[in-house]
């Protein structure tokens, strides 16, 4: 079992940046694949990106490549989203993954979630 804490959120103009830290407690932090998802008023939750349990792999969501960068420190069992020039469009509830795996068809599964950090991101 994992417990995943979510921070950092807040509301912020369009252009500046924040970082989200997402602390986990539990069984040992190093054996999982960690993520980041993210979910709209009105839409459905998605892929941000994921970071592999020794943090030399990476991937993201098109929509934040280039802006967006996942870190993590397996001492302090700690994963990061650093966000830099914000849209309105990334305004939603960001949600820390634990122990993802993508299918074949590109698709995520995801064993344990964080209860969530508003973003607010105004024009």
């Amino acid at each position: 079992q994992v417990q995943l804490v979510e921070s950092g959120g807040g509301l912020v103009q369009a252009g500046d940046s924040l970082r989200l830290s997402c602390a986990a407690s539990g069984r040992t932090f190093s054996i999982y694949a960690m993520g980041w998802f993210r979910q709209a008023p009105g839409k459905e939750r998605v892929f941000v990106a994921h970071i592999s349990r020794s943090g030399g792999g990476t991937s993201y969501a098109d929509t934040v490549k280039g802006r967006f960068t996942i870190s993590r420190d397996n001492a302090k069992n700690t994963v990061y989203l650093r966000m830099n020039s914000l849209k309105p469009e990334d305004t939603a509830v960001y949600y820390c993954a634990a122990n993802l795996n993508r299918s074949d068809r590109g698709s995520w599964t995801v064993d344990y979630w964080g209860q969530g950090t508003q973003v607010t991101v105004s024009s």
